[in-house]
């Protein structure tokens, strides 16, 4: 029955280093115990007692590691394994919280470490962000793995791209390496030593955002680990808002950037049965934000990540703690508790989102925009291309992660305002700009483009098949293999459309690989694409027909798409015209929305073809409405977002949760009575909303020890529900309803 299931699903999750507390106890199916120290053991046995499966999360490049830092674990100081930039700064998460170079010595020190959540009973580890900032690769370990690695003396990253290109790629296969070997050998420990098949779990940042953030991380080369059982997306409001550039204008536009973020990280178990959880934040680690901010921006990544309809398990909420007993904005004497409502509010949100089913993608035109895991490795510029004053001196100063996460908003946006070299300057270091510039232009005309994985290509047959139309640059990335252009012709003389934007400027393009080998002499990876197309000079702008299908190429570099509202005009031209060339059209729209089941998520764009709101007509249940309104139609302006419950879908249901800020435990009618067996939160106002099989007149409630506890009841006999409301409560609440 809808809303109810057995834990064992592990449909909802969330992570705490916090005891046990009926304060936030958010009832979901599984907790991540955060962290490994003397409290640990006890920690699992109270969730354990209270029904959560137990999971186990730590950090893999960062962590309370100091035993093994001094030399307690084994004898000898690991220091030099601190990540370290060009001037000798150590890149530290916090005092004596470097950020790893991760060797073999420390893969086998962090598998000790977790053998003992194997011991107190976890089901699954967590080894979160595996992160080596770009700027790092200088300290004494980096330069010996890159000796064995590459087979060649270390030179310094800042030198050539060439240098920080095979830097970066090394960063990426340390903590593939470290993550390989610290699974599998605690796999193995739970099954010789319990008998207990272990899992096995990367929470990890996006593509899109650790590139934005330059940080080096495996991401896609992950799926190469047959140890790895899946993986957290960590998509929220923090990594969301990064302001983005579009028409000239750099802002934040976090329901698209979430949108594209989820969008990557489903690709990483496309095809292979591995599970994906989608997580969101109610506040962020930014804490200088009002509640009004936080809810404004939770809800579009809300939004977002239901609009990606192939995954529907969810980590509701990183830090229950940290939402519900503290003060925001921090250090302001206006700072508030949460608002009653938006409690509730999120108490709703993390229910309904274990009943989101799985559905099929819509039918728009399916189209993708090809992203690698190398455009990790080329996100910043040799001192030899950088003009001297971009150049960092002697003196600077590296501030730590903590601080690089507060952004200044205000600042980047004052940036974005100044002349057309300051605003493109700005673009090109900080944004990612190719990537949106390929994007957002038909993002926000309502083309739903997903990011698609351009590793993906050689690892899985047929992996393109899902799509119509795929938008490609090697501006900012590059493949690693000559067989990704080969598949890519083959898939658009199978009838695929291809759009390649790029004019060659890149100085990437010169970095030692397969097309310019001494066997091979391309200017570019892109020329040897054009050859497998079999088409030869192509002409700006033209579309070529190959085989069965379609090619064109804009010699543009993509980054400037983003330069002027001109130029995204253009990006959408082009694509119009290759989707017609095959006898298809594309319909401007401001609008994105899925049906997953009853469940109807939508979002309305600003800077779109209009500013017309979308009106949605039927019965409907507003899941954004702590009481669940009853609407026959929903409108939804530009820059909101929507989440319906259709209750036409369900007409011949008689019994059926719609929404709850509790837990639903049990629920039964047997002729004039309906019974039901919730539990909340503490302190949180709670509404649940059910189709009965008759008018409720009265409703009851009793707590475990018999106690009373008052139920109001609203009974609405156009959509046959009653609303239920009540005070929450970590323990067991019966309610029963009366005709």
């Amino acid at each position: 029955m809808a809303y109810i299931r057995d834990r064992s699903e592990e449909r909802t999750s969330f992570q705490q280093s916090a005891a046990y507390s009926g304060k936030d106890n958010i009832n979901t199916d599984v907790v991540m115990v955060y962290g490994l120290n003397d409290s640990t053991c006890e920690r699992i046995a109270e969730y354990k007692k209270h029904g959560y499966v137990i999971h186990v999360m730590t950090g893999i490049a960062w962590g309370g590691y100091t035993d093994y830092l001094y030399g307690r674990w084994d004898g000898r100081d690991h220091w030099d394994e601190a990540q370290e930039d060009r001037f000798g700064n150590k890149i530290l998460h916090g005092k004596d919280t470097p950020y790893m170079v991760p060797t073999i010595s420390f893969a086998d020190y962090i598998t000790e470490k977790l053998k003992a959540a194997v011991d107190f009973g976890a089901e699954a580890i967590h080894v979160e962000e595996p992160e080596f900032w770009d700027r790092g690769g200088y300290s004494e370990a980096f330069k010996r793995e890159y000796r064995l690695f590459y087979r060649e003396d270390w030179r310094p990253p800042h030198e050539s791209e060439d240098a920080r290109y095979r830097a970066a790629k090394l960063k990426s296969y340390l903590y593939q390496r470290t993550i390989d070997r610290v699974s599998s050998a605690l796999k193995e420990y739970a099954l010789t030593r319990y008998g207990r098949v272990l899992r096995f779990y990367v929470p990890t940042h996006s593509l899109v955002n650790y590139t934005q953030w330059k940080i080096v991380s495996p991401e896609g080369l992950l799926s190469d680990c047959a140890s790895v059982d899946g993986y957290i997306a960590q998509i929220w409001t923090g990594t969301s808002r990064e302001p983005t550039p579009l028409n000239g204008v750099i802002k934040e536009r976090t329901f698209e950037t979430a949108y594209l973020e989820y969008g990557i990280m489903q690709e990483l178990i496309k095809g292979t049965g591995r599970k994906m959880w989608f997580l969101h934040d109610p506040i962020e680690d930014n804490d200088i934000f009002t509640w009004e901010n936080y809810k404004y921006n939770y809800l579009k990544t809300v939004a977002a990540s239901l609009l990606h309809p192939k995954v529907n398990t969810y980590e509701v909420c990183p830090w229950p703690s940290r939402v519900f007993y503290r003060k925001y904005p921090t250090n302001s004497p206006d700072a508030t508790m949460i608002p009653a409502d938006y409690a509730t509010l999120l108490c709703s949100v993390f229910q309904t989102l274990g009943d989101i089913p799985l559905s099929e993608a819509d039918g728009n035109i399916r189209t993708g925009v090809l992203l690698s895991d190398s455009a990790l490795f080329q996100r910043d510029y040799s001192d030899s291309v950088l003009r001297p004053a971009e150049a960092p001196s002697a003196d600077a100063t590296v501030i730590s992660d903590s601080d690089t996460r507060k952004n200044d908003f205000t600042e980047k946006l004052f940036k974005g305002r100044g002349d057309e070299t300051l605003l493109r300057e700005y673009i090109r270091s900080s944004t990612f700009p190719s990537f949106y510039g390929l994007c957002l232009p038909i993002l926000k005309y309502g083309m739903p483009v997903r990011p698609v994985s351009l590793d993906n290509i050689r690892r899985y047959n047929g992996y393109l098949d899902d799509y119509d139309v795929l938008l490609l640059s090697y501006e900012f990335m590059k493949p690693e293999y000559p067989d990704i252009n080969n598949a890519l012709a083959s898939w658009v003389r199978n009838g695929g459309k291809l759009i390649y934007v790029g004019d060659g400027s890149d100085p990437y393009h010169k970095i030692r690989s397969w097309w310019n080998s001494s066997n091979v002499k391309y200017p570019s990876a892109a020329e040897h694409l054009f050859e497998m197309l079999g088409v030869h000079d192509p002409k700006d702008k033209e579309i070529y027909r190959v085989g069965n299908g379609f090619a064109a190429v804009w010699y543009v570099n993509p980054a400037e798409i983003t330069y002027s509202k001109e130029n995204a005009d253009a990006m959408r031209d082009l694509f119009g015209r290759v989707v017609r060339a095959s006898g298809g059209e594309w319909n401007y729209t401001n609008a994105v929305t899925v049906r997953r089941g009853p469940y109807i998520p939508a979002a309305v764009l600003d800077e779109s073809v209009s500013d017309a709101p979308l009106k949605l007509t039927g019965l409907f249940a507003d899941m954004f409405d702590i009481r669940y309104s009853i609407l026959t139609e929903k409108t939804v302006s530009p820059d909101e977002n929507a989440l319906l419950f259709d209750i036409d879908a369900i007409a011949n249901e008689t019994l059926r949760v719609i929404g709850t800020s509790a837990r639903v435990l049990s629920l039964c009618a047997a002729e004039e009575r309906v019974s039901l067996t919730v539990t909340g939160t503490e302190g949180v106002r709670t509404y649940t909303r059910l189709r009965v099989p008759f008018a409720v007149g009265s409703a009851e409630g009793k707590r475990g020890n018999a106690e009373p506890v008052e139920v109001g009841a609203e009974y609405d006999p156009v959509s046959r529900t009653v609303l239920l409301s009540y005070d929450g409560m970590a323990e067991e609440l019966e309610i029963t309803l009366y005709a």
